[in-house]
């Protein structure tokens, strides 16, 4: 299932071209991961996904661009294969209803004690269950 967060754009996300600048996407993919993963109250506390997530690739396209305003940006985040110790997050950007950028986040979850890559728990890939849709178009 998709969830939708609203994201703020900052006066300092506008480049010399008076819109928002490419790299800012990328945070606000990662406010979107927060809010999915460690701001809603459905991940418990004591969740590996709360532990420790690193970013292992992105892809991003551009569709159209983004003007500075006030209005927060809508962004749907998902997720999709889910494997033994990765998943992937999409993303659909919309700025006033429009779509302006699509993107995905590959996941690992990392043990920062043992500082490598671990597997996913069963509870994680329920919890994963309930964010899964098909990726887009």
């Amino acid at each position: 299932m998709r969830h939708t967060v609203d994201v703020p754009m900052r006066w300092s996300d506008m480049d010399a071209y008076q819109h928002v600048n490419n790299v800012a996407f990328l945070g606000y993919f990662e406010m979107a991961r927060v809010h999915l993963f460690f701001e809603r109250p459905s991940l418990e506390e004591r969740s590996g996904l709360r532990r420790g997530l690193v970013v292992a690739a992105h892809e991003i396209a551009y569709k159209r661009p983004v003007v500075y305003a006030a209005a927060p940006l809508q962004v749907e985040i998902w997720v999709s294969d889910v494997r033994a110790a990765s998943f992937r997050c999409h993303y659909e950007v919309f700025d006033h209803g429009r779509l302006a950028v699509t993107g995905s986040t590959q996941l690992v979850p990392y043990d920062f004690d043992l500082e490598r890559p671990r597997r996913l728990t069963p509870e994680e890939k329920a919890f994963l269950a309930t964010c899964f849709d098909e990726p887009a178009g």
